[in-house]
């Protein structure tokens, strides 16, 4: 029988979800964007910034996770991860040339100091919203649903990347990305919702119901990195290493997306294409997590997975708006429809009791390998890459369609994988 979840649960899950998400999607969307064009990064300073963040969202999370499970305080640590990581959002609003010029008179090159910083205070921002939402939501999420409701729960929270894309699309839209003043607007604006969610969080978020672990910090800390734990939990390991895999394939491209679709292809309306293919993926992602509730994991990954790699093909290949669309719809579905089966799977599988542990486990899988080594990926495609000449006289490489070349080869790995582990898995049955 289907436990039935609360009005305020799913009020919190989506107002969570959805801010948190809007932040990542600047964040990992956006802030390549912010650099190449405030400070003229290049695809090594992109590859550089995503690997960075990645090291710090995965240790935090490690460390974060097992604290929550350690003093059982889930929504103290949302909430109050959440006012900080808003503050940490608004300092952004001080990375400007004027500004670092003003604070460093005695730098030489203020582009190349401007890129450094943001790399730190990126990494800075990170910890705390790995904390907040990384960390402790997810961690909540899973403590506050069983295995009748969690492909459903799932399919709303891996919507929400789509639809916070949908909503950043959109209020970006008003502003002038080449001026530093409409970056300092967008910072302080996010930064601003994020600590009004914070609040409301004390109100909306219900304290899950579990007892803090007997057993010290360190020992929790280490508990899912034991062989002996990896072995009583072998199809759960296995299955973080296919998801790794799946994410490499994403983080492959998608921080050089937005580039590609102005710079390469020219498409300045590019949220105008992009907008109708996210909300019909988003429409896709919701119903796919009912799709892993009555069909299982295999049809649902299967099927998010051909999606997902029919999208890099027609991406490859095209360059006029109505195939870019239709690439994006493809691209889109697969991708977020492939991380609720999987996020659904790691939940379904997660010691009971051990969830904010496993947030760590599930971190490296879907942040910290696939940050390093995607972005890499794409930078050494890149690497060959157009240059063009910027009105100040400085240059900036020119995104191509080889990444998603590359997305796909690691694209069709992860289908073959998934093949092979839930056939063996129904052959041992």
């Amino acid at each position: 029988m289907k436990t039935k979840l609360s009005s305020r649960f799913w009020v919190a899950l989506t107002l969570f979800s959805l801010v948190g998400q809007v932040a990542w999607v600047v964040e990992n969307m956006y802030f390549n964007v912010f650099i190449y064009k405030m400070f003229r990064a290049s695809a090594s300073d992109i590859s550089a910034m995503v690997g960075a963040s990645s090291v710090a969202a995965t240790v935090t999370t490690v460390l974060i996770g097992a604290l929550s499970d350690r003093i059982g305080k889930r929504k103290l640590l949302i909430c109050g991860g959440y006012l900080v990581w808003g503050i940490s959002i608004l300092s952004f609003c001080l990375l400007r040339i004027d500004v670092i010029e003003a604070i460093f008179p005695m730098t030489a090159n203020a582009m190349s100091l401007g890129v450094s910083l943001v790399i730190i205070l990126d990494c800075v921002m990170t910890f705390f919203g790995s904390s907040a939402n990384d960390a402790a939501f997810n961690a909540w999420v899973t403590d506050s649903t069983d295995h009748t409701n969690r492909g459903a729960v799932e399919g709303i929270n891996s919507m929400m990347p789509l639809i916070s894309i949908l909503v950043v699309f959109g209020g970006f839209m008003g502003f002038d990305l080449n001026q530093s003043e409409s970056w300092t607007m967008i910072f302080a604006i996010i930064g601003g919702v994020v600590i009004c969610v914070g609040i409301a969080g004390l109100f909306l978020i219900d304290e899950s119901k579990i007892r803090p672990t007997k057993t010290g910090y360190f020992e929790n800390l280490c508990y899912g990195f034991r062989p002996s734990t990896a072995r009583s939990n072998r199809e759960l390991y296995i299955m973080l290493l296919v998801f790794a895999l799946f994410n490499i394939s994403i983080q492959t491209y998608m921080p050089y997306l937005i580039l590609y679709y102005e710079v390469s292809l020219g498409m300045t309306n590019y949220v105008l294409i992009m907008a109708p293919a996210i909300i019909l993926a988003a429409v896709v992602t919701a119903f796919w997590g009912k799709v892993y509730d009555k069909r299982g994991f295999r049809f649902a990954a299967l099927m998010a997975l051909a999606a997902l790699n029919l999208g890099y093909i027609v991406l490859y290949f095209s360059r006029s708006t109505l195939p870019v669309f239709l690439g994006s719809l493809l691209m889109m579905s697969g991708y977020l429809s492939g991380m609720a089966v999987f996020g659904a799977y790691v939940r379904d599988f997660t010691p009971e009791g051990k969830s904010g542990q496993f947030q760590g486990l599930r971190i490296f899988s879907q942040v910290l390998i696939p940050g390093v080594i995607g972005p890499a990926i794409g930078a050494a495609v890149l690497r060959g890459a157009e240059q063009i000449v910027n009105s100040d006289g400085t240059t900036s490489f020119v995104p191509n369609a080889h990444i998603f070349a590359a997305a796909l080869t690691v694209g069709i790995a992860v289908t073959l994988c998934v093949i092979a582990v839930t056939k063996k898995r129904t052959a041992t049955k």
